[in-house]
């Protein structure tokens, strides 16, 4: 939560990176070895919401900022390990992703539709953009990435 003034202005939620994302493993660059023995090292923005209420020009942008300059840390405080890369999901049939843009992340991709659990090559779910923010300028070489 984030609040300002005694109020809630706002509520991001993280959590483990999905382990299967082709859009970000491409990106990455990485072998299949090393995403598995390094997808602990990125979290995913799962949830992100700032309240109706609230009218604060750039203010998502900027707390997409802060949670950059923070959120490794506070993860290794709590899991032992710190991050080197964020991720999410935008769906483009309700949201542009503005906010992440203006917070300098990258587009990576596209995700397939198909969900985790799908036993089907048939997209089953709307197709959502994949974007990223690298942590660290080396984050491809500490996340075991070829070349």
């Amino acid at each position: 939560m984030v609040w300002g003034r005694s109020r809630p202005l706002a509520c991001l939620a993280w959590s483990s990176a999905p382990r299967h994302l082709g859009a970000r493993d491409r990106y990455i660059g990485w072998s299949a070895e090393a995403r598995r023995c390094n997808v602990r090292f990125l979290a995913y923005n799962s949830r992100f919401l700032i309240l109706p209420w609230i009218q604060v020009k750039h203010l998502a942008s900027h707390l997409l900022g802060r949670m950059a300059v923070r959120i490794s840390q506070d993860w290794e405080a709590f899991y032992g390990h710190p991050l080197y890369f964020l991720e999410t999901f935008v769906d483009p049939q309700r949201f542009r992703g503005t906010c992440y843009y203006a917070a300098n992340w990258v587009w990576l991709g596209e995700t397939t539709g198909r969900g985790k659990a799908s036993n089907s090559y048939v997209p089953n779910r709307s197709i959502k953009h994949v974007l990223g923010y690298p942590l660290h300028p080396r984050f491809r070489e500490l996340l075991g990435a070829l070349g």
